[in-house]
């Protein structure tokens, strides 16, 4: 390794830096086969740009991070200067307005993440080799540019235990926040993974399965080639259909989905419901290389349990076929608990500028801390999985 001084520059967008370079960093393990996931990719996060779907207007400005030694990139990270909170699902609506009622102004504010993605990956990209001197000089960089542009704040959502972990050793805020998540424990079949949950659990799941085949339709699972426009059309009115009634407006535009059909089909496993010739309901996934991530459901028509059927029980159904290891279904959501998915702890970094505002948050996020884990505890035990024998008898004893 060169002992060359690393550059950083700022990169307005995606643009700016060939595909093969930012993924060289991104995701090398791809060179062998699908990326631990696909949304640090450049073709992701350029058909967010290229869409419109982040951008002038939108409130989410490219400001990416680029390191490079020798003038070849080592580190890069998707950054954004963001001008309100949303889209985010890390919250932190309530530091804002405490800031702000305090006199100070808390947006503009940076945040390296992936748009509208609540899912678990390295946020601190770097080249085979460069993990440590990469993430540094990232981390550096990302401190020095909130701080000379007199910004309240710079924010890591979404990143890895360990990176978490690397980044409170530099002196950044640490986050636990919580989701739920499906793992694969070596099921031949989705009956092998009913048979590891308890009677109760088991019955109401295949209840729900057969309630939701009665809709009157058929549901499929498609990928690849399988996958064609005339689906995205339909897709996309359940979009907007669900982002209507969660966000006020949809956050995608309808030219992302047109880019993913063109760059990313392989990447996704897009369920159908379709009744008499029709679609009526949906949900879209992404596959990397061992995590299928739930992202987007929606539907035009209501049929008990298809909600369940397509967004959770196929997506169970295709990680045990594909022996994937886990499925990630998103934020919140305490139903999935009795469906399979267990509460898993995510991680997020912070970098708050004024001292006093900073000491606050560093108390709080203490004391959220431990009711995060107090809650993940509590909610794994009583989870959906048979208890053994000694569980039960320490239960009654």
């Amino acid at each position: 390794m060169s002992e060359t001084e690393i550059e950083i520059s700022v990169l307005p967008g995606l643009h700016a830096i060939a595909a093969g370079e930012w993924d060289a960093c991104a995701c090398p393990e791809a060179a062998e086969g699908r990326p631990r996931d696909p949304f640090t990719t450049h073709r992701f996060l350029s058909a967010l740009e290229e869409s419109g779907s982040v951008g002038r207007g939108t409130g989410w400005q490219p400001q990416h991070l680029v390191a490079r030694q020798d003038g070849r990139a080592v580190a890069v990270m998707p950054l954004y200067a963001k001008s309100h909170s949303q889209g985010e699902y890390i919250f932190d609506h309530g530091w804002a307005e405490a800031f702000q009622r305090a006199g100070g102004r808390y947006y503009p504010k940076l945040l390296a993440a992936v748009p509208f993605t609540p899912a678990t990956g390295r946020r601190f990209l770097t080249r085979p080799g460069w993990e440590e001197t990469g993430r540094a000089a990232l981390i550096e960089a990302l401190v020095r540019l909130a701080a000379h542009h007199g910004l309240s704040s710079a924010h890591v959502n979404f990143c890895t235990e360990a990176e978490a972990e690397a980044g409170a050793r530099a002196g950044l805020l640490r986050r636990r926040s919580q989701q739920y998540h499906w793992h694969n424990r070596g099921y031949r079949d989705f009956d092998d993974f009913l048979a590891a949950l308890s009677s109760r659990k088991r019955k109401a799941i295949r209840r729900e399965r057969a309630g939701a085949q009665a809709f009157g339709g058929t549901i499929r699972a498609l990928t690849g080639a399988e996958i064609h426009p005339a689906h995205w059309d339909a897709f996309w009115t359940f979009y907007q259909d669900t982002g209507s009634r969660k966000w006020g407006r949809p956050y995608l535009t309808r030219a992302f989905f047109d880019r993913l059909h063109e760059t990313m089909r392989d990447d996704i496993l897009l369920v159908i419901a379709e009744r008499a010739g029709r679609p009526v309901a949906g949900a879209l996934n992404f596959i990397g290389r061992d995590t299928l991530y739930g992202r987007y459901w929606g539907a035009i028509e209501a049929h008990r349990f298809l909600h369940f059927e397509c967004c959770y029980y196929r997506a169970i159904d295709h990680a045990i076929a594909h022996g994937l290891a886990r499925v990630e279904a998103g934020a919140q959501g305490e139903h999935k608990l009795a469906r399979g998915y267990l509460p898993a702890a995510t991680h997020s970094l912070h970098w708050i500028a004024d001292p006093g505002f900073r000491d606050a948050v560093a108390r709080y996020l203490e004391a959220e801390a431990r009711a995060v884990g107090e809650e993940i505890e509590i909610l794994t035990a009583y989870g959906p999985f048979r208890r053994t024998r000694n569980e039960e008898e320490e239960e009654t004893a």
